[in-house]
């Protein structure tokens, strides 16, 4: 604690406070000063998140399209072994770009959600900062550095 001012996990509300000379857990007389993000700061990073999101979801439509399985003239096709390959190449292909566009997909929506409830910038896991670096790179990142190492593992 430097100059009374100190930060503090409160376990009755389960997140990590920036406390002040008379802030302390919210079970105590004293109210927790939560400190996020401003929303001159963040809504810009929405506003981006929001283009990825709607990008994405784009791309994903267009994969899903050009899926050779999504073709209904396959099946009263009795074509040779090669192009029944192909297709087979062409459908992992398209499953493999999918399930990339869905995980980013949920990382954006995740990262929208956090703004929402004026948790972003905070790493989900041990609850501090996440790096502004980090941050600027992978906006839609919802862990430290470190989480993520261990994560990775």
């Amino acid at each position: 604690m430097v100059d009374g001012v100190g930060v503090g996990y409160c376990k009755l509300a389960g997140q990590w406070h920036i406390l002040g000379r008379t802030a302390g857990c919210l079970g105590s007389d004293f109210m927790a000063k939560k400190i996020t993000y401003p929303k001159k700061i963040v809504e810009p990073v929405k506003k981006h998140l929001v283009e990825k999101l709607s990008d994405l979801e784009k791309k994903k439509k267009q994969v899903t399209a050009n899926d050779p399985f999504t073709d209904q003239s396959r099946i009263n096709d009795n074509a040779a072994v090669d192009a029944d390959a192909a297709e087979q190449f062409g459908h992992m292909q398209a499953s493999a770009i999918k399930k990339s566009l869905d995980r980013s997909i949920i990382q954006v929506r995740k990262a929208l959600t956090r703004i929402k409830i004026g948790k972003y910038g905070l790493c989900e896991r041990c609850g501090k900062f996440i790096d502004t670096d980090r941050l600027m790179i992978m906006p839609e990142t919802t862990l430290c550095v470190e989480c993520e190492k261990k994560r990775e593992r």
